[in-house]
């Protein structure tokens, strides 16, 4: 599991390396007030809609079913896999020209804005221009799912590389020859080169994959008889993964409608920061937990398939410590070099220093939830393992409410300025507290998680991480109280000691405690440089 982790993890690794280029980019050229708001609001859009549609029932259901066919039809589950791919593109297609049709309704749902200001005719106009990769974007989506029960895992890791590359350089165009963040200057020319520029990046993602699917041996034919396609199979389980998205996506809608609320009141305060810190967050998550994930899934279903739970266990335990032992000492440093973290990538063109501190003062608060998000997608893999999609809802319902509750409670008590930070917090007690409620449920499937000795590790993994998060700490105040303030220079230093010294210190004091997982990560280091 830790080759193939390892594997996904470079290519996720590169992707999201650009993906801070492009994020960059995009602050650098749009910046986070009005224009950036409109822009986050409409590329949020389709990646909400695929989570209803696709990408929550492609792992909870679909890796399991096409894994089945493999495993029992005749020709390896090759028609299935076709027919499954048809019918995602037919499905698509028409769902994305009615999105691009329904885009100011859209647009009303997800954020607070009069319908008649310039800012919600901007979002309109760019969703109508993104709206569209909503097919391209699902095609590669089945692609890369379909690649990984085969074991092919590089192509789905580096795929959004090619995205991200696209999408920077529409950025650096729009820079050169755009009218800037200002939304009375800006022309349909520039709002088309922004939101069809985007689109082009999922088209190049989605082209690759498709490639690296033909090349895995997968000859694509449509394929319309739905008689054996398992529909109701899928619909059965899948009703329960779609409940769990449209419970987490009413969270969402909620969020995006008091961000913009405070964005209003308070420019640089609004979505924009919430979703560039968001992004942020979401990257170890996203180069660790997911390449785990990724890996740890397919092997999971297949042992739950020949009734083998003690492997189940054994998967589950490996997967929350390897994936903890680089969360922990993450998170603690998120938490303390957020600022300094978010200045050198955002504090640029048309975003300022200020607007950059403060998207880096909610990457700290998401520090916090960082670890406990970790372990509540690690559990629910658990559930989907045995084709149990109806349980993950009623969590995610519990922990949508808990965040619906604290978001509301926080935006009310704390000053607009401030209400963006308040959402971070309540994303991290709802998760914390349903990491609590998943890991009891999931216990109970399985005859136990081992939770004594994940706590042991868990623990040992944070004493060994608090050297770093002093170093951080420390490193924070000497800069700032010679240098001044958090500009990039003085940013790049505090990185480099607390970053970059801080994590070669954990995996030293890791190393030194014994914790296995540090070791297995520094052997397999160690190992690769002797080459």
């Amino acid at each position: 599991m830790l080759r193939a982790s390892a594997i996904m993890a470079a290519g996720t690794m590169v992707s999201r390396v650009t993906g801070f280029v492009r994020t960059m980019v995009l602050a650098y050229a749009i910046g986070t007030a009005a224009l950036g708001d409109a822009y986050n609001a409409a590329y949020a859009i389709p990646y909400s809609i695929l989570d209803l549609l696709l990408l929550g029932v492609l792992s909870s259901v679909v890796v399991p079913m096409v894994v089945r066919a493999q495993q029992h039809d005749q020709d390896g589950g090759r028609a299935y896999e076709q027919r499954l791919l048809t019918i995602a593109t037919a499905a698509l297609v028409a769902v994305a020209a009615i999105s691009v049709l329904a885009a100011p309704l859209l647009i009303d749902l997800y954020t607070d804005w009069d319908a008649g200001s310039r800012k919600f005719e901007v979002a309109v106009m760019l969703a109508r221009f993104i709206l569209p990769q909503l097919a391209f974007f699902g095609v590669g989506a089945v692609a890369g799912a379909i690649l990984n029960t085969r074991d092919r895992y590089g192509a789905p890791m580096w795929a959004p590389v090619l995205n991200n590359v696209v999408v920077i350089c529409v950025f650096l165009l729009y820079a050169v020859v755009g009218s800037g963040s200002d939304l009375d200057r800006v022309t349909t020319f520039d709002l088309a080169l922004l939101g069809v520029g985007t689109t082009a990046g999922i088209v190049a993602q989605a082209t690759v994959l498709i490639v690296a699917l033909r090349r895995a041996g997968f000859s694509f034919v449509p394929r319309f008889d739905l008689r054996n396609a398992r529909l109701g199979e899928m619909a059965k389980a899948g009703v329960w993964t779609i409940g769990y998205v449209v419970v987490t996506q009413l969270g969402f809608v909620l969020t995006t409608n008091l961000s913009s609320r405070a964005g209003d009141l308070v420019p640089g305060h609004g979505i924009s920061p919430y979703t560039l810190a968001f992004q942020l967050f979401q990257l170890p998550y996203g180069v660790i937990g997911v390449s785990v994930i990724t890996a740890m899934l397919p092997r999971m279903s297949r042992s739950v398939a020949e009734g083998r739970f003690e492997e189940v266990r054994a998967e589950f335990g490996s997967s929350v410590r390897l994936v903890c032992s680089l969360m922990v000492p993450v998170s603690l440093l998120l938490m303390v070099l957020g600022p300094a973290i978010t200045v050198p990538i955002y504090g640029h063109g048309a975003n300022s220093v200020a607007d950059a501190v403060y998207i880096g003062n909610v990457l700290q608060v998401y520090g916090l939830a960082l670890v406990p998000f970790a372990i509540f997608q690690l559990l629910l893999r658990v559930f989907y393992s045995f084709g149990d999609t109806r349980t993950p809802v009623f969590i995610g319902a519990g922990t949508t409410a808990v965040n619906a509750v604290f978001m509301v409670l926080l935006y009310l008590v704390l000053p607009p300025a401030y209400v963006v930070m308040g959402l971070a917090l309540a994303y991290a007690i709802a998760y914390g507290l349903g990491a609590v409620l998943a890991w009891w449920l999931a216990g109970r499937r399985v005859g136990g998680l081992g939770g004594w000795a994940v706590g042991m590790s868990l623990t040992r993994m944070y004493l060994a991480a608090l050297p770093t998060a002093v170093l951080a700490l420390a490193a924070v105040w000497v800069v700032t109280g010679i240098f001044g303030g958090l500009g990039f220079l003085n940013s790049v230093i505090v990185l480099a000691i607390g970053g970059g010294l801080g994590m070669v210190l954990y995996l030293g004091v890791a190393h030194r405690m014994r914790i296995p997982e540090v070791n297995s990560i520094v052997g397999m280091v160690a190992r690769r440089v002797g080459r």
